[in-house]
């Protein structure tokens, strides 16, 4: 009944909210006005904040228009190259003629939407054609729309089964390379690297021509044994039995996924904000203060980050509880025992396909160690062909969004994908 509480509790908020969203055009001004009064702006600001800041089901767009190429602004648009009912191979297609390293760029399904990796694209674009995962909400499937995706086949076969479990992950991404063709590279960020390092492992198991050229691996749970967070003691201490009684809901009739066990986004939301309550009760005080200030630059940036934040997605229930057992409970891929449909997975295969991994320094989600075991696990790849980084005061975000990531990890992981293009 999680499901239905969550949304009863927001169907009775709904008015309310839409009655400070009619108030807003006739307060709006006062934000713009310094000498209105504190009073009015403190109104306009509270009716603004709990009109807008709030979760949602809906993708944001990316809204990546255009990059600088070497100095000059190339238009890009958006193509599906290939969809299942669970997620869609995404393109950002560019004008430029010149020809680019391929670059897949594997989003996490943890609650957020791929759009959530939005910087990440945006800095990749400059020298890279780019390739996303842009898994749908698991709300909006209906339970007949299952496929069972089977790499090297065009098409993937319609069953009735209408589940998404880890090796449908793992399937998708082989898909997609095969989509690519050869010569692409890997890119996963968190929650992906395992699924990513498994389906490299078995293309490189049957000698695929779609191996990646490099798969680079950031702040990733390849083995979170190592130094173990909050998140990986929160997973490993309670049975699986827990998670699928306590946090598993059933898709509301309302919605086209009804009758659907998922892992809902509301509560991954919920999860990740609890860790942290004091930076989100402050960002929400610092915007109410930048609000009523006037300063609306610096407010609109709050509420841009918060827009990307509260957009959530949910989660197959069979995909996320086998997350939770066979990658934080049971550690299966650095114990040897992950299986893809029943068929064991070597890491020792993978020996064409150079190996990038990257950590934060202050990560509290993926603790250092936990990604760089990867790479005394894959002992079938060159020592040449290997690298290892640790971010200086990045956090989990850092690695992926944000000044770190744009000056100190891109520039080493452009020359890691370039050299072995």
């Amino acid at each position: 009944m999680i499901y239905q509480a969550y949304q009863a509790y927001a169907d009775l908020l709904e008015p309310l909210r839409r009655n400070a969203h009619g108030v807003m055009p006739l307060l709006q001004w006062s934000l713009r006005d310094p000498r209105s009064a504190v009073a009015l702006r403190a109104w306009a600001a509270a009716c603004e904040i709990f009109g807008d800041m709030r979760l949602t089901d809906a993708r944001p767009a990316f809204g990546i228009d255009s990059v600088m190429v070497a100095g000059t602004p190339v238009e890009v648009t958006e193509k599906v190259e290939f969809a299942t009912p669970f997620g869609s191979l995404l393109h950002f297609c560019k004008t430029s003629a010149a020809p680019q390293p391929a670059v897949l760029l594997v989003a996490p399904m943890s609650g957020h939407f791929a759009t959530l990796l939005r910087g990440t694209v945006e800095t990749l674009l400059i020298d890279h054609d780019v390739y996303i995962t842009d898994w749908h909400n698991a709300r909006d499937m209906p339970v007949d729309a299952g496929k069972s995706i089977r790499p090297c086949e065009s098409r993937p076969r319609s069953t009735n089964e209408g589940t998404f479990n880890l090796s449908d992950y793992i399937a998708h991404l082989m898909l997609f390379l095969e989509v690519i063709g050869p010569g692409a590279h890997l890119v996963a960020v968190c929650q992906p690297t395992v699924p990513a390092l498994a389906a490299v492992a078995l293309l490189a198991e049957d000698k695929s021509q779609v191996q990646p050229r490099t798969l680079t691996l950031m702040a990733g749970p390849i083995d979170t044994r190592i130094n173990p967070t909050e998140v990986n003691h929160l997973a490993r201490d309670k049975p699986i039995e827990w998670f699928a009684n306590n946090l598993i809901g059933t898709v509301p009739l309302r919605y086209r996924g009804a009758f659907r066990r998922v892992y809902p986004g509301f509560v991954q939301i919920s999860a990740f904000m609890s860790m942290n309550p004091d930076r989100h009760a402050n960002a929400m005080a610092d915007l109410f203060n930048h609000l009523v200030a006037g300063d609306l630059e610096k407010a609109r940036t709050i509420k841009a980050f918060y827009d990307e934040y509260f957009a959530t997605a949910d989660l197959p229930a069979e995909f996320y509880l086998e997350t939770v057992q066979q990658v934080f409970q049971e550690h299966a891929l650095p114990l040897g025992e992950l299986k893809f449909r029943g068929r064991p997975i070597h890491l020792s295969a993978i020996r064409r396909t150079a190996l990038f991994t990257v950590e934060g320094e202050r990560d509290d989600i993926c603790a250092i160690g936990q990604t760089l075991a990867a790479q005394e696990l894959c002992i079938g790849v060159p020592p040449f062909m290997r690298k290892h980084h640790i971010q200086t005061g990045a956090g989990h975000y850092g690695v992926f969004n944000g000044r770190r990531w744009q000056t100190g990890i891109y520039p080493l992981l452009r020359e890691f994908i370039h050299t072995f293009n």
